[in-house]
């Protein structure tokens, strides 16, 4: 017989969530409201337009942002998504993963920001992004779906709680990466905090908050089949049903698409976290074939009188 008392948790838990219904239950009903509305506009905008409209634009992004032999691969993937009849429910699933991740990344940057210029901030955060990242993700479907009922919604915060540590991370990471001396010299030139922020800080750490971004919508993307088990369209929903009638052929072919989708994602945002572009690189060549820029010159105006500053003038 265990004589050892029983922490009463579950039953505090209850209770809270409860108390948040009844008193906040008009907060949850205008963000309700608002994530569907949301969802609604990005999935007509994917939905809505003949599928070669949608295929001529994403080619087009992915040859400015990749060049013309990642542009063909988009094409063909997203052609056999057509061919397999998964485009519809890959609009929902890249709509769904959009807002996600938009979202995610609108609350997770900023609290990187301030947890890399708050020591106190920063460990407070920690803990609770621990808890979101080791928190099994069908745990946050519970609370969604009470707070916010059945439907794409629940979805949504779910997987906005699930996704958003990477970018909290990363952008802390990147910022407090920056190298100490560089951001000195800014406030000794009289910069204001909030221009060593904008024009030294962030611009620095863009490799490593655009890698953050990245993991944030691979997270939201991974999310499409336990976000469709509470209401959500998408590839989730036949990857349920290949699941449940045991259908190989059928999972197979949603399984691709939601690869596919990962892929274009993954390799976009990583082209934007690089900063070079197709276009940008043919126009940089030019520019070295055409020799010294005036910008080029510029810059190098602006360096050398610190650098002579610094070191002694031979007589």
């Amino acid at each position: 017989m265990n004589d050892f008392p029983r922490l009463p948790l579950g039953q505090w838990v209850k209770a809270a969530v409860d108390w948040v219904t009844e008193y906040l239950g008009v907060v949850f009903d205008v963000i309700r409201t608002v994530f569907s509305a949301l969802f609604d506009s990005v999935d007509w905008a994917l939905s809505t337009p003949p599928f070669w409209v949608i295929i001529i634009v994403l080619v087009a992004l992915s040859w400015y942002l990749r060049g013309w032999r990642f542009a063909a691969g988009i094409a063909v993937g997203l052609l056999v998504i057509q061919s397999v009849n998964q485009w519809d429910n890959s609009m929902d699933t890249l709509a769904l993963t959009l807002v996600s991740a938009l979202i995610a990344v609108l609350i997770s940057v900023p609290l990187g920001i301030w947890a890399a210029r708050s020591d106190a901030v920063s460990r407070i955060i920690k803990p609770v992004l621990d808890f979101l990242q080791t928190m099994p993700a069908f745990v946050y479907l519970i609370p969604a779906i009470i707070l916010f009922r059945v439907g794409v919604v629940p979805g949504i915060v779910a997987t906005i709680a699930f996704a958003m540590a990477p970018g909290v991370r990363l952008t802390e990471l990147g910022i407090r990466g920056v190298d100490k001396e560089v951001v000195e010299a800014g406030y000794a030139f009289g910069a204001s905090p909030r221009r060593i922020l904008f024009q030294i800080q962030l611009p620095l750490a863009r490799p490593s908050i655009m890698a953050g971004i990245n993991q944030v919508i691979m997270l939201s993307l991974s999310m499409v089949v336990i976000a469709s088990m509470v209401g959500a369209s998408g590839l989730g929903r036949p990857i349920i049903q290949a699941l449940s009638r045991i259908d190989v052929g059928l999972g197979a072919e949603a399984g691709l698409a939601v690869v596919i989708l990962a892929i274009m994602l993954d390799r976009l945002t990583a082209s934007l976290g690089s900063g070079t572009t197709v276009l940008g690189r043919i126009w940089a060549r030019r520019k070295t074939r055409g020799g010294a820029t005036p910008a080029v010159t510029a810059a190098q105006a602006t360096v050398d009188p610190a650098r002579d500053q610094r070191e002694p003038v031979a007589p």
